[in-house]
């Protein structure tokens, strides 16, 4: 399903409204504190190994670290030991706040879906072993294509969280602004409530709220509970959501992106989880990697005590 969903549109295809409100705090949330976590996509291009990548994430002030099942993998191959990345990552004083994986969960075709439940439980016990307790969850295998029935991607995804519950690891539904399935804000709510699952969780993007077209204002809908990891970034100016891509992405408050409003209205809701720093910016590879990071947290905190 692409594009806008009206109430007819939603009421057509069985969908209960009443389980929307869930997402809505009934009650003032406790002011805010948030955690800043660097996705090691933002230094990327230095070509650094895990271990220093999180070397660079502690030293340069990070409450985290936010790693691709890839790069994991092919730190694996080479050699390394997961018990002892998740020690270094703790002994830096360190979380795992989660992973970026990309197992086909969502996908209607029943073979293609068993493999990817595999995929997704093998990237769950990396991440458990490394101390985390979330998986990222895109719609791998459905972005070029329309015609998703919500309701079945629902029941995935509860089927998704349950499979993670032994290992406490979360998959977290997320929203991809290229894609022409879960491009808005509201369709990966609807696969999250509809869940019915009680941990079920969002992961909004600023790049991806931008590209999607989704309201930065329809984030207000959302309590703190139902947002499992938050991704920070900026657009720059005179882009259209059409031409933009990810390599566009700038440090927070460099570009036109109405941050302050955003964080206040995570604070709100009484979030108290990760703003990662999630960047593609192939200028700032260029740069020394310790700047890049630390550029980078110095900008998310300024926009954070702006708000």
């Amino acid at each position: 399903m692409a594009g806008p969903m009206t109430r007819r549109g939603m009421l057509a295809s069985g969908l209960s409204l009443t389980a929307l409100p869930m997402l809505i705090p009934a009650a003032p949330a406790p002011e805010s504190k948030f955690g800043y976590c660097l996705n090691t996509s933002t230094i990327r291009g230095q070509k650094l190994s895990l271990t220093e990548q999180v070397d660079l994430a502690a030293a340069s002030g990070y409450d985290a670290i936010e790693p691709w099942i890839r790069e994991i993998d092919a730190f694996v191959q080479q050699g390394g030991s997961l018990k002892d990345l998740g020690k270094r990552i703790v002994d830096r004083g360190l979380k795992c706040a989660d992973a970026i994986g990309f197992p086909e969960w969502i996908v209607d075709d029943k073979e293609r879906r068993k493999k990817g439940f595999d995929e997704a439980k093998r990237c769950m016990d990396i991440v458990q072993q490394l101390g985390g307790h979330h998986l990222a969850a895109p719609p791998v295998g459905y972005t070029d294509r329309t015609g998703l029935n919500l309701l079945d991607a629902a029941q995935r995804y509860r089927a998704l969280c349950e499979l993670g519950e032994a290992m406490e690891v979360t998959p977290i539904v997320e929203l991809w602004g290229f894609s022409k399935t879960l491009n808005r804000l509201g369709e990966t709510m609807v696969v999250a409530s509809e869940s019915g699952h009680r941990r079920a969780c969002v992961l909004p993007d600023i790049y991806h709220l931008f590209k999607g077209g989704s309201d930065f204002d329809g984030l207000r809908v959302l309590s703190g509970a139902a947002i499992g990891i938050f991704h920070m970034n900026d657009v720059p100016a005179n882009l259209e959501r059409n031409k933009i891509v990810d390599a566009d992405r700038v440090y927070p408050g460099d570009g036109v992106a109405p941050l302050k409003s955003v964080i206040q209205t995570l604070k709100a809701s009484g979030y108290q989880g990760m703003l990662s720093l999630e960047l593609f910016n192939p200028t700032y590879w260029k740069q020394d990697a310790r700047l890049v990071a630390e550029t980078g947290l110095r900008k998310l905190k300024a926009v954070v005590e702006a708000a």
